[in-house]
């Protein structure tokens, strides 16, 4: 469906995680509200989570999440900032361009050649400032989340462009031709990295135009406990591994809330 010939766009639901001053949940609702017909799709839903860190340490209290489900299609934006209006703005301004960015993706996806103008999608661009973790105490962290779905067997070009869509510093994948448990991820001269269970040779995966790195060293193999540890250990914001029992690549990652989330695929 291309502009223009959109349904109503929906309500920007917005909910609020602290405290916060009055208006800025209506501040924040009319900015999202304000580039939904950037959509070349219907947008079926617009959810906004306001969230602000209360210990005066932190210098970027205010995170806010926007997700958007774009006929189907899950588009993500996270930014953080000294105040609520200025992470909004600032989230506003990274949910504009993934728009952007997607409408011309599914142009191409139809056959028509992308754009050459500003905000062109593509699959080199450099991610933006990433938001770090609430500072927790480590003997008060928890898994608070843990996460079981059905990865999706896809191509490492679709594993970039859905981790570009959603704001993730990750995405965890079941790569196309190996059928291996994948972590693609931001890091490197190229903005990404990919790391497997056991490394397949670079000629074993999927053909790809995205500039990446690929890890040569298999994932560890440890008890979801022993991941913790070594997640703590390293002071890296998430730790890809293989779990012991299950014997599956699963990722265990900081939360913005100071706590831990963990990622797996389902059984069977």
């Amino acid at each position: 469906m291309r502009r223009g010939h959109q349904a109503a766009a929906p309500e920007v639901q917005v909910s609020e995680h602290g405290t916060f001053p009055l208006g800025v949940a209506d501040y924040a609702r009319e900015k999202v509200a304000a580039v939904l017909p950037l959509a070349h799709e219907p947008v079926l839903s617009a959810r906004v989570r306001l969230t602000r860190h209360e210990d005066p340490a932190v210098e970027l209290p205010v995170v806010v999440q926007v997700n958007l489900d774009v006929n189907g299609r899950m588009i993500r934006a996270v930014a953080e900032g000294p105040t609520t209006r200025e992470a909004v703005d600032v989230v506003e301004g990274r949910l504009r361009h993934r728009l952007e960015r997607a409408a011309r993706h599914w142009e191409a996806i139809r056959g028509v050649e992308p754009s050459a103008e500003p905000h062109e999608w593509r699959h080199g661009e450099l991610p933006e400032h990433r938001p770090g973790w609430f500072p927790r105490p480590v003997d008060e962290r928890e898994i608070v989340r843990h996460k079981s779905f059905t990865p999706a067997r896809i191509t490492l070009d679709e594993a970039a462009f859905e981790m570009d869509q959603m704001d993730y510093d990750f995405h965890l994948f079941t790569e196309q031709n190996t059928g291996q448990d994948s972590v693609l991820y931001r890091a490197g001269p190229t903005g990404y990295r990919l790391a497997q269970v056991d490394p397949a040779p670079v000629e074993q995966l999927s053909g790809h135009s995205t500039p990446m790195t690929i890890s040569a060293v298999p994932a560890p193999l440890l008890s979801t406990d022993e991941a913790v540890t070594r997640l703590e250990a390293t002071g890296l914001p998430f730790l890809f591994f293989l779990e012991g029992e299950h014997a599956r690549g699963h990722v265990l990652y900081h939360r913005y809330d100071g706590h831990y989330g963990l990622l797996s695929p389902a059984s069977g």
